[in-house]
């Protein structure tokens, strides 16, 4: 529900109002998603947008690389997140310059998830930067959230590729074309199931945004 620049939902997501569909919406007079899915793309922001969620719920943000995920956990969620951009660029001030990231992208990828598993098992809440491929790591974060008896919700990032090409141009780092069209195809079959009223597993409630919904977001909450 909307209240003072708040966009809530609970671990049960039952109070939260489904609207037609944003730029991908639905023709008009079309049934409205169910309340578990919330369809912010195209809504009209006015100030800055809070997305509450319960104490102790996991919340994991997709979308293509470069379409405003680190942008939006930086901005908005308190400690910045759990971002494996961020160990990346640790790890890169550490090692030499000359040094293919190759060489040593199976420690940051220990590094990152080391730092996931503990935030886990403290029983924090998180917000956890996901590109959307690895199903594996909604499932872990799933079962996190199901042995604390709490939720996992999925923010989808809805960009087009052309902007989200610019993005990786604008930070100075982009993926292969092989890459960048599975992280596409993945983004894609979340946004159907989305736009059809499906959740991914494990997930209790999915909500999407565009550009310009999501540069309105200031902060995630998880309120006790």
């Amino acid at each position: 529900m909307r209240r003072f620049g708040t966009l809530a939902t609970t671990g049960t997501v039952d109070a939260v109002p489904a609207r037609p569909g944003g730029r991908r919406g639905r023709a008009p007079g079309a049934a409205a998603l169910p309340a578990r899915v919330r369809d912010l793309r195209g809504a009209a922001v006015r100030g800055p947008q809070w997305l509450r969620f319960a104490e102790g719920d996991i919340v994991v943000v997709s979308g293509l690389p470069g379409g405003g995920k680190s942008t939006l956990i930086k901005r908005a969620a308190a400690g910045g997140g759990i971002d494996s951009q961020d160990v990346r660029e640790r790890w890169e001030r550490r090692m030499p310059g000359a040094l293919p990231y190759a060489v040593y992208r199976p420690l940051v990828r220990v590094a990152h998830y080391w730092g996931l598993w503990r935030t886990l098992r403290s029983g924090a809440s998180a917000v956890v930067h996901d590109c959307g491929t690895q199903t594996w790591v909604r499932g872990l974060l799933a079962g996190a959230a199901r042995r604390r008896g709490r939720a996992l919700h999925l923010v989808l990032l809805d960009t087009t590729p052309e902007e989200a090409l610019s993005g990786q141009a604008a930070r100075g780092r982009g993926v292969s074309a092989y890459a960048f069209a599975r992280h596409r195809g993945a983004v894609a079959r979340l946004l159907r199931a989305a736009e059809a009223g499906r959740l991914p597993a494990g997930c209790a409630s999915v909500t999407l945004l565009d550009r310009a919904s999501a540069a309105a977001v200031t902060r995630i909450a998880f309120p006790d």
